[in-house]
Parts: structure tokens; sequence; C-alpha cells
């Protein structure tokens, strides 16, 4: 089978064609050492969270984790695909979100069957023990950089900033929203990070002042509330106003973000055939062998007779 380019493949599910043209606003502080990003998913997030039937405390889970993915991605300067991994013992036993160099998000949350979550569970509650990788996958040719660590912390966006605090990256705040709201599912993230000097602005800056401007930049994102980054209302421009005005806020040009599942048949197609004919045939139910993409949450029917296999080797 010849794998096309997703745009090109017409036995792709059907799946929302969405994109949001303002889902990462970068901006600065400047003449501060201060950066960072505004992502907004929009009602990206609802046609992402809306593919299973997950219990709201999940779906915000995930909704958090896309937007984490969406505000790290935006932040390197690489050709593939960065991931938040969480893995646990708690009743979501996975959580799994990915971003694209160009912007196309997809993620799955796995639940432990027939478990009943309170509706105010924390991340931690959710997850349980175990442990946070952050991965950069830039293709075949190149080994995966990664990072990992324990669960630390009751949301989310802490044990992101553990991750920070014990790796050697630059001080980084994170706060991450995800909810219903009147217009459907919602997820954003507020990514601030402390950069070397003054960002090339003003590199005469002093440690001290440099110190204080970061400190600064903490309290004011401190701030912002989940229904401030929820709320369409506000567009990305006016809520860093809202958060930074008094140090001079600078936006620069907004990134898209679209719906990302990259799954199609050929691409399954392939890996069915890498099977021994035997392993397919166990694999087959009513003659149909039924492989369903995580993220989409599509099912992909295949004649067992369609699909020959890898033969197998004679000892």
């Amino acid at each position: 089978m010849t794998e096309f380019p997703a745009f090109l493949d017409s036995t792709r599910p059907d799946v929302p064609d969405l994109a949001v043209p303002r889902g990462i606003t970068p901006f600065y502080l400047p003449n501060r050492p201060v950066r960072g990003r505004l992502i907004r998913l929009g009602p990206l997030a609802e046609a992402l969270l809306s593919r299973h039937d997950h219990q709201p405390p999940v779906r915000a889970l995930l909704g958090q984790a896309l937007a984490l993915a969406a505000s790290l991605a935006s932040a390197l300067k690489f050709s593939g695909t960065f991931s938040v991994q969480a893995k646990g013992d708690g009743p979501v036993t996975m959580l799994l979100a990915d971003c694209t160099d160009i912007g196309a998000l997809r993620g799955y949350a796995r639940v432990s069957p027939d478990v009943v979550i309170p509706p105010d569970a924390t991340a931690a509650q959710c997850l349980g023990k175990g442990y946070l990788a952050f991965t950069v996958d830039q293709g075949r040719d190149r080994e995966p950089q990664q990072g990992i660590v324990e669960l630390r912390g009751e949301t989310l966006a802490q044990m992101a900033a553990f991750y920070f605090e014990t790796s050697e990256q630059l001080p980084c705040q994170v706060y991450l929203a995800a909810g219903a709201t009147p217009e459907g599912w919602r997820a954003s993230a507020l990514v601030i990070e402390r950069i070397a000097g003054a960002g090339g602005v003003s590199p005469e800056i002093s440690a001290d002042d440099a110190h204080e401007a970061w400190r600064t930049a903490c309290i004011l994102a401190d701030t912002v509330t989940p229904a401030e980054l929820l709320d369409d209302a506000i567009i990305p421009e006016r809520l860093l106003y809202r958060l930074f005005h008094g140090e001079g806020v600078a936006v620069d040009r907004p990134r898209v973000l679209a719906y990302g599942c990259r799954c199609s048949r050929a691409r399954l197609g392939d890996i069915l055939e890498g099977f021994p004919p035997a392993d397919l045939d166990d694999m087959a139910v009513a003659g149909d062998i039924v492989m369903t993409c995580e993220f989409c949450n599509f099912d992909f029917r295949f004649p067992r007779a369609s699909v020959n296999g890898r033969p197998g080797v004679e000892p």
C-alpha cells in the first residue's frame, strides 16, 4: 500500500476539518526577560474532546493536556511532533496529547472501565502515581528527545511546573484551564518563560532588574482566572493587555491550531500487512479485522481476505 499525505487520503474517516487561526498568540514584555504564549483552542476543544464519551473530569484533564502540548510545541524550533504523556495507576491510566510543528493537535485518555470519577476530581486523583513525559519526535532519522519526571502536584499545571523545576530549563510558569461553557468545551493555556538577558531587546539589563522583572511578570500572570482563559469573547490581545499592560506587552504573529488526527486506512493497512497470516486469522471477527483509532475513535474495518500478511519463516 502507498501512504498519501492526510489531505489527499480519501479513505480517512469523516472527522472535523477545523482550524483556529489564532490558536497560538506569542507575546513578550519589551526590555524584560519574559516571553510567553497564550493558547486558545476555541471550538477545536469541543471537536477534540467530544470524540469520546468521557466523564467531565477526564475531558477537562485531556483539554488541559491538549493546551499544554500546543503551548510547549509552539516554543520549539523543530520539524515533527511534540507530545505530553502521563501514565499512572489511577482511573486515567494513560493521557496523551501531541502537537506538530504546524499546529496539528490530537489527544486521548485511556480510562479504566466501569470507574466513576468524582466530578471535582483533581489531576492527581485521576492519574494517581506515575510519570509525566515530554517528547520531541522528529522522525525516523533522528532519535526522539524525552524528559521524564514523576507525577508531582495536584493539577496538571503543577505537574508540568515540577518538570521545569527539576530540569535544566529556564524558569517557567504554566496556567491551564478546560471546561464546559455555553459555547461548548473550551481549553486554554498561558505560559510565561524567563529568558536569558532581555530577549535581545536590552542586553544591558542588570541581573537584579531581570530578577525583579520576572517576579513582577509572575505576580501579574497569577491574577489570570480560568473564566478569562476560557471566554471566547475576550480576544487574546485584550486578555494579555489586562494582565501585562503595565509592562508594555507586545504580541507577535498568531499561529494556527487545527484538528490533527493523522490516522488513515492506508497507514493501518500497512501495519496489518506486517503481521503473519495466523495472527491476522486470530484478529478477524466475523470475517473482518477492526482497528480503532484511539484519537478520533473511528473503527476501520478490513475484510480478512483483503489482507495477506507477512509470510511466516520456515524453521
